[in-house]
């Protein structure tokens, strides 16, 4: 397939590219940083700087979008709310509006999205069904999603991926977790009682390459492992795998002064459950936390 991925350099989409690219996939990667793209997704990949040099002639079997400012790199000011929506809702409607135009539309477009969606949800268990929250980050994924959805009106599949928590000892919140845990310095965050859903990286890019294969797979997707744990739970497992204790306690309080509304990210939560997935008959090769952290930190 010729495949075009939009957040290709990220740490989602650089597994991608690897598996992609070892299964004998064509693959365009997106990028600001067009010099960067064959260092970090591989030598066989085709860098596009601009959406603008995506010709009408030039053909994709299909699309991955998951680029998008990261969320939890600055407090949310209006003003990096704003680059926020515009990173994910407007490239998403720059990138429909592009496939619109070109003559030879994808098959199926995968499209980023996250758990985040459902807003802070307590103690209930939440499938794709659920509705969206009221947060910002609920509002943000629920405009990427719509944006996403005026594909469909080209005929084009679409999938939308609300995705949980990446584990990668390599990459992403387990890895700026690791140094702090390893010299016993490991915290529960304020009550602890918040649920943490969580998915291991290469049952993440198993899904993918599952999803663009299915061509019954449509609507959305909870990209999440199917047994949660709550912050509590997660902070004792990964102190134990890696034969340190946890002691403290960053108050909610801390959090907030130091965070402000971003803070809602680390003390709220969603318990979910990712019953499309399971009813398209995948199994999960990680479905516990425990062989999750085990797979990941054994080297």
């Amino acid at each position: 397939m010729r495949i075009l991925i939009t957040g290709g350099t990220g740490l989602i989409g650089r597994r991608l590219c690897v598996a992609l690219t070892a299964l004998g996939h064509d693959l365009t990667v997106l990028s600001r940083q067009p010099m960067s793209v064959k260092e970090k997704c591989g030598p066989a990949v085709t860098a596009l700087a601009s959406l603008t040099d995506w010709t009408s002639e030039q053909s994709f079997d299909a699309i991955i979008n998951l680029a998008g400012e990261p969320i939890v790199d600055a407090r949310w000011t209006e003003k990096r709310k704003r680059k926020l929506l515009a990173s994910r809702i407007g490239l998403t409607e720059q990138l429909v509006a592009k496939i619109a135009q070109a003559r030879y539309k994808p098959a199926v477009m995968l499209s980023g999205s996250a758990v985040g969606y459902y807003g802070d949800s307590g103690e209930r268990e939440l499938d794709e069904t659920a509705s969206a929250g009221q947060d910002f980050s609920a509002e943000l994924c629920a405009a990427w999603e719509a944006a996403a959805s005026q594909i469909i009106s080209n005929g084009t599949r679409l999938c939308l991926l609300r995705t949980g928590l990446v584990l990668d000892a390599e990459g992403g919140i387990l890895h700026k977790m690791l140094l702090p845990f390893k010299l016993a310095l490991g915290a529960r965050l304020g009550d602890g009682r918040q649920w943490m859903s969580w998915i291991h990286i290469d049952d993440y890019v198993a899904v993918v390459l599952m999803l663009l294969l299915r061509e019954d797979a449509s609507g959305v997707y909870n990209m999440t492992a199917p047994q949660p744990v709550n912050n509590a739970e997660f902070t004792q497992r990964l102190a134990a795998a890696l034969h340190r204790p946890a002691l403290f306690v960053a108050p909610a309080w801390a959090l907030r002064l130091a965070m402000g509304e971003m803070a809602l990210l680390l003390l709220g939560g969603q318990r979910v459950y990712p019953r499309s997935l399971l009813a398209l008959g995948y199994t999960f090769r990680y479905p516990t936390l425990a062989l999750a952290l085990n797979s990941l930190l054994k080297h």
